[in-house]
């Protein structure tokens, strides 16, 4: 064990904010093209019939992506990957990844062929509020042979992703995601009046856009001479161990997207526009998430994964109190921004060409629900890797299928009395999902704490002091600064940008300066404890 004391800066905290950063800044270069995205789909489809198509066709190989390449199989075959660096060589790296990419390409390729043949039977079990409805069904079935390739190339591409993050290459990965945004863009901006049903550019975007993002990390994997060459060898021991791995984790970590894809199949059963409402709200929420808790968790893997692997106990724990703080920091003052200013934010990027104001208006009750399970959906994102990395899959699946089932519950006692009263049945798909996020993250917490690999470090009391009250000065700015929704609906986008600009500078620059009044610096990022 070391001997490091907890006040004591490990060499090891400023690369991981250096790394964080990197990572950071990458997505958040993907994530505002993809605002830019989903500005440019919502003028092209808004909330319509053929819209709820098109997410759902969408949405099926995304959320089959999050589990096999940013989820479940990152989570199993980076620890593994890392035991080979440490005790192994390159060529033991080498025939590991070989041999991962001909199990999960093999198997990827034949789910994807299957759901292609049976694209009706997949549209029927995602979106069984559809079968009712012939044009829109048929419509879904038809985008869905379309998409659904993009579960393979993408899950490869996460998987190239997590071996280029495991040697320390974050910058690629992070990065890749713009593409997707790009080609979407272009589908919708340049390729749509070459179909007869424009909608289907969105799904030949989709497809093309994993094409682009697979051959992008390639080059980067052959100057690590790790370029994968498929063989399918199940037997293999590093294989073994990642399949045992990955399959509970399928729940454990990957609990909040099974709950919005849920979400999605109980939302075919609502008001047409229930679905695009519910996207549009969900990308606005995953723009903080995607940014500062995918980009922590992404650094954080390796490197608790070599700590364990090494027996640096004390250093695994320091990491995850570094990671729960960081993102908390940012955290929590995105989601009472977001609560605030829901509907402020969606008129000023979607409120255009196909979209309604009730549109708009649905979509920030939404966004609201959503924002309240933020921090939640954040932590899981970083307490998650503290079971993986020690290669523990049985705590989380528990607490993954605890979480599931009190979803389900909420879903059912909260989408019936407030679609019945208030019409808003969706919002009641993103409150249960914020709630059993939180219960999600608590119960994960509770585990680390209780199994000792995680310990609040010292300065907890002060953080927490100058976290809250700069949150609520915030907090104050932005009601203070914030107009009513109809003046927002008056003005043209150039007006709508320029004051929700405003709005969201001074709030920004007062939770800073207070903080900066408090006592924190930069440099407390390095030194968890100093917090």
């Amino acid at each position: 064990m070391s001997s490091q004391t907890p006040d004591s800066s490990p060499d090891h905290a400023p690369g991981l904010l250096r790394s964080s950063a990197l990572v950071g800044t990458m997505t958040m270069l993907s994530r505002v093209l993809g605002l830019v995205r989903d500005v440019v789909i919502a003028a092209f489809v808004g909330a319509t019939a053929n819209a709820d198509a098109f997410f759902v066709a969408f949405k099926i190989p995304n959320f089959l992506r999050r589990l096999f390449a940013e989820g479940a199989f990152a989570q199993a075959f980076v620890p593994v990957l890392a035991d080979y660096k440490e005790r192994g060589s390159i060529v033991a790296a080498r025939a590991l990844v070989d041999r991962v990419a001909g199990v999960l390409g093999g198997t990827l390729l034949l789910v994807t062929s299957l759901s292609v043949l049976a694209a009706p039977l997949v549209a029927a079990l995602f979106a069984p509020g559809f079968i009712g409805q012939g044009e829109k069904f048929l419509l879904t079935s038809q985008m869905i042979r379309i998409t659904f390739p993009y579960l393979l190339l993408i899950s490869m591409t996460g998987f190239c992703g997590a071996i280029l993050n495991s040697y320390g290459r974050f910058a690629v990965p992070a990065f890749t995601p713009v593409f997707l945004n790009l080609s979407l863009i272009f589908a919708a901006t340049v390729a749509a009046p070459w179909f007869a049903e424009p909608v289907f550019a969105l799904a030949w975007g989709v497809f093309f856009a994993g094409i682009i993002q697979l051959l992008f990390q390639l080059p980067s994997l052959y100057r690590l001479d790790l370029l994968p060459r498929p063989i399918w060898d199940t037997r293999h021991p590093g294989v073994r161990r990642i399949l045992k791995l990955m399959v509970p984790a399928l729940f454990g970590v990957s609990v909040s997207q099974i709950n919005l894809l849920l979400d999605t199949v109980l939302a075919s059963f609502l008001p047409t526009g229930s679905v695009s409402w519910l996207y549009y709200s969900d990308r606005l929420a995953e723009l903080p998430l995607g940014v500062f808790g995918i980009a922590i968790a992404t650094v954080i893997l390796p490197n608790l994964s070599a700590h364990r692997a090494a027996e640096r106990e004390d250093d695994f724990s320091l990491t995850l109190d570094w990671a729960v703080r960081a993102v908390l920091l940012i955290g929590v003052p995105a989601a009472v921004a977001l609560v605030l200013l829901a509907e402020p934010i969606l008129i000023t990027l979607f409120q255009y060409g196909e979209l309604a104001p009730r549109d708009v208006a649905m979509s920030s009750l939404s966004l609201q629900a959503y924002s309240l399970g933020l921090v939640a959906f954040m932590l899981v994102k970083v307490l998650a890797p503290g079971y993986y990395a020690r290669k523990d899959t049985a705590t989380p699946v528990k607490i993954g299928i605890a979480a599931m089932v009190v979803n389900m519950v909420l879903n059912i006692a909260l989408v019936l009395p407030l679609m019945y009263y208030w019409g808003i049945g969706h919002v009641g798909l993103a409150l249960a999902t914020s709630l059993a996020a939180f219960l999600n993250a608590g119960l994960l917490l509770r585990g680390l704490v209780r199994d000792g690999v995680y310990r609040f470090h010292g300065g907890w009391a002060r953080y927490s002091a100058r976290l809250s009250l700069a949150t609520v000065g915030m907090a104050v700015t932005l009601l203070l600064l914030a107009h009513e929704p109809a003046l927002w609906l008056s003005w043209d986008w150039h007006q709508r940008a320029r004051e929700i600009a405003l709005v969201c500078a001074a709030g920004a620059a007062v939770y800073l300066a207070i903080h900066l009044l408090l006592g924190t610096r930069l440099r407390h990022l390095r030194k968890p404890s100093a917090l």
